[in-house]
């Protein structure tokens, strides 16, 4: 066995340099052994990307399974019931939101709200088909649905803005799930009520908005900002 005579590291047989220090091997009594194989590659290697039209191709072939496998056992097990209108649901919007953006790099933010806002009112549409409820469909889901895509489409517009900033992104989650509440109850006090009486999404919007507050503060005073960060490694 020979060693590396400007590092010490053990060299084997078939080295004709160091692999750590890269000095070459002189041994006239012990030349490199040339026709062994070498104990680690000599070329470097790339393992070749997966294209993403495989991918999205594998995985709406998997969703596809599920959803037609679903809709045939439904239609021995408990006919009468559409309990696979539920599942059928699911990998729809499981498509959109994971095949399409594969398929369509670079879709615009407005066109990608509008498609997951029809994602989701498509699914809760198939909920009210089994359920016969086609009144809070229209009176209810829709309104909470197209509510929650104005709030998504804010928030990720004011986050394309301040994506840079921890406490930035906090702030603003937190005051968009406070407002997206105060809509979901508006919306059903008036479905059943007729009219709004602001109770448990009221704690909840004063719960975040007392959490915003000071996340801003510390956001606008730059001091305080810098001793946050180093505090918790933001």
């Amino acid at each position: 066995m020979s060693y590396c005579v400007h590092c010490g590291v053990e060299l084997d047989a078939t080295a004709t340099f160091c692999p750590l220090c890269h000095t070459k091997v002189v041994d006239p009594g012990h030349p490199p052994d040339t026709q062994s194989p070498k104990p680690f590659p000599t070329q470097p290697g790339e393992v070749p990307p997966i294209h993403k039209g495989a991918v999205a191709g594998a995985i709406t072939a998997m969703l596809a399974c599920v959803a037609v496998g679903c809709g045939v056992l439904n239609l021995f097990l408990k006919p009468g019931r559409g309990w696979s209108l539920y599942v059928i649901g699911a990998t729809i919007l499981l498509w959109f939101w994971i095949v399409l953006p594969l398929l369509a790099r670079g879709i615009p933010l407005l066109a990608r709200s509008f498609i997951n806002v029809a994602a989701v009112a498509l699914y809760v549409y198939l909920m009210s088909v089994d359920l016969d409820g086609w009144n809070w469909y229209i009176g209810l889901a829709v309104p909470i649905i197209l509510w929650g895509g104005a709030v998504w489409l804010l928030l990720s517009l004011m986050l394309r803005v301040y994506r840079r900033s921890v406490i930035s992104t906090v702030t603003i989650l937190i005051g968009s799930v406070g407002v997206f509440l105060l809509g979901v109850e508006f919306f059903i006090d008036r479905w059943l009520t007729g009219q709004w009486d602001p109770s448990w999404s009221l704690v909840v919007f004063t719960i975040c908005l007392c959490t915003v507050i000071p996340l801003v503060i510390i956001r606008r005073i730059p001091a305080v900002r810098e001793e946050v960060r180093r505090r918790f490694h933001t």
